[in-house]
């Protein structure tokens, strides 16, 4: 299991990075536009209430949330996550926005109550940073969490199946981020970030979600190592 120690630096981590973080996603996620494109495409699809309730788990900056507020106007979002830096960039992206209810709170995904019922659940590249165990429990609060006809949807950095098949996804990506132009820097930056990193294969995670009590899951959409991971609850 995770310790607290390795909750604190996760956060500490991304609250030195906050700044910079949105700049950097585009050129860091070479199938950006597919990747978040897809899990907007699975909730358009859905059958949305009129007025949905939407948390996002490991928000970071908004970017993710602001895009399922644009897809559901009537949505009301909570966006949790370790970083009060990376929270605070998510208030100032919703600044000005008043005819939608956002509330941002610092939360462990490892550990934190999930309350609820939400209509929604959201997570962009966060939840890899659990172990495999926690991974699962989350799942199990997740579904809990989700009210009849909810949508879960994890658009999520995913571990290779074999080790020469992972090998090949952080070859691949290197090579991507560097003819999108990044510095030695941002490597650097990103890479530190990914010290945190506990990836799971995508098998495995549906597994998981069908044991957390999830019927209907698939993975939508899958670029080498970025794949969009979907639970629907009945």
């Amino acid at each position: 299991m995770r310790s607290e120690r390795n909750s604190k630096n996760v956060g500490s981590a991304f609250d030195a990075d906050a700044q910079d973080y949105d700049r950097e996603r585009r050129m860091l996620i070479p199938c950006f536009d597919g990747f978040y494109g897809n899990a907007i495409e699975v909730i358009r699809d859905w059958a949305a209430p009129e007025k949905p309730r939407v948390v996002d788990l490991g928000a970071g900056t908004g970017l993710f949330s602001a895009m399922v507020a644009d897809a559901l106007p009537g949505a009301s979002l909570r966006l949790l996550d370790l970083s009060p830096e990376m929270l605070a960039q998510a208030e100032e992206r919703f600044a000005g926005v008043p005819i939608r209810a956002v509330e941002t709170q610092v939360f462990d995904l490892a550990k934190d109550n999930l309350e609820g019922p939400w209509d929604l659940v959201i997570s962009a590249l966060a939840i890899h940073h659990l172990s495999d165990e926690e991974k699962l429990e989350l799942y199990r609060r997740i579904y809990a969490a989700l009210a009849p006809g909810g949508l879960f949807i994890n658009a999520e950095q995913v571990l290779g199946s074999t080790l020469e098949i992972d090998a090949r996804y952080v070859r691949r990506w290197h090579e991507a981020i560097r003819a999108a132009g990044a510095s030695d820097e941002s490597v650097a930056r990103a890479e530190a970030r990914m010290m945190f990193d506990q990836s799971s294969t995508i098998g495995d995670q549906l597994d998981w979600l069908r044991t957390a009590g999830f019927e209907q899951v698939d993975c939508t959409f899958k670029a080498w190592r970025f794949a969009v991971l979907v639970g629907w609850k009945s």
